[in-house]
């Protein structure tokens, strides 16, 4: 188990007097600048001029500027631009910033586990990642509550870095809920490997799968969306609340049968063979290096991947169906 803090093991006092620069205000940017200011720290905020995310800096409240003034000026420079962009901002504008007693932040380890980013020794570099999307953060943060984080110290340069790391995260309200330490590698790799193989490419294609298997069967395209995507959702909240045994319970008796007697010959041997090769991967920094070499060359394989799902029929099939589902926040 990791050792977790709450908001008796931070202290705010710790960033007073200290600048934060957040480096590009976009979900997750915008969500941790505003609660750090509301917080009482002093927040800067860079983004591109030419963004919508920069206009929405400036209705916040904030005067944007560009990534090389914002890292002069800072403290602390949380860099929340994309992990594709992060090593090249970094190099054109922050790292002649970056002197001693500062410290260099991320709310992801890819490119300090994976050497894109290469601070200077005499830096503080830390990690305070919350565990949801920025818009959660912010609107948990406005409710008294928080959302929990990870927190993980790379160098400690200062003496102070997990003190400041802390007082961050509490600024964000996540001691509320709990901050749990853990290390670049940890948070990096199971972060991918958890977008691959089961949040986002495993269900997607999972539910493709299923999708194509029954329409190919015979039955209505409607009736394949609706059992096998739109229903997830139902499953998905029962068992973010639950668990999965609390979902078990939830559901009826022939579902739970065929949960326990079916879905280990969908994920069997083979699959599971196939997710510790993908963790590989991962852990050996092929994909890294992969993903890297694809942004270099201009994405083309990205784009035709992304051109290619889109014309999946169950995408056509879904548009027309929560078109009539009014209930659906657009």
């Amino acid at each position: 188990m990791p050792k977790i803090y709450y908001d008796k093991d931070a202290d705010l006092n710790v960033l007073k007097g200290k600048t934060v620069a957040i480096i590009g205000y976009g979900i997750q940017g915008r969500g941790q600048a505003l609660n750090l200011r509301d917080s009482g720290i002093n927040v800067i905020v860079s983004e591109l001029e030419t963004t919508p995310n920069f206009q929405k800096a400036v209705e916040d409240g904030f005067k944007p500027m560009d990534a090389g003034k914002a890292a002069q000026k800072a403290d602390i420079v949380q860099i929340l631009a994309q992990d594709h962009l992060q090593a090249e901002i970094y190099k054109k504008s922050i790292r002649r910033h970056m002197k001693p007693g500062k410290a260099l932040v991320f709310s992801h380890g890819f490119n300090i586990h994976f050497g894109q980013i290469k601070p200077p020794a005499d830096v503080d570099v830390w990690m305070v990642a919350p565990k949801g999307p920025g818009s959660f953060v912010r609107r948990q943060y406005e409710e008294g509550k928080g959302v929990p984080c990870l927190v993980a110290i790379h160098q400690n340069a200062s003496g102070n870095a997990l003190k400041e790391a802390l007082a961050y995260a509490k600024g964000l309200g996540g001691t509320r809920a709990g901050v749990f330490e853990t290390t670049f590698k940890e948070e990096t790799e199971t972060d991918l490997f958890g977008e691959q193989v089961v949040l986002c490419g495993g269900t997607t294609e999972l539910v493709k799968a299923g999708y194509e298997t029954l329409v190919n069967a015979g039955y209505a395209p409607e009736m394949a969306y609706f059992e096998c995507l739109h229903e997830l959702k139902l499953i998905v909240d029962i068992i973010y609340e639950e668990g999965i045994a609390g979902m078990r319970k939830r559901v009826s008796d022939t579902a739970e049968y065929g949960d326990y007697s079916r879905g280990p010959r969908i994920i069997n041997a083979k699959t599971r063979k196939e997710m510790e090769k993908i963790l590989k991967e991962i852990q050996t920094g092929k994909f890294a290096r992969e993903w890297m070499k694809e942004n270099k060359k201009g994405r083309e394989n990205f784009k035709q991947m992304r051109i290619d799902a889109d014309k999946h029929p169950i995408e056509e099939t879904g548009k027309r169906l929560r078109g009539m589902m009014s209930w659906i926040k657009k």
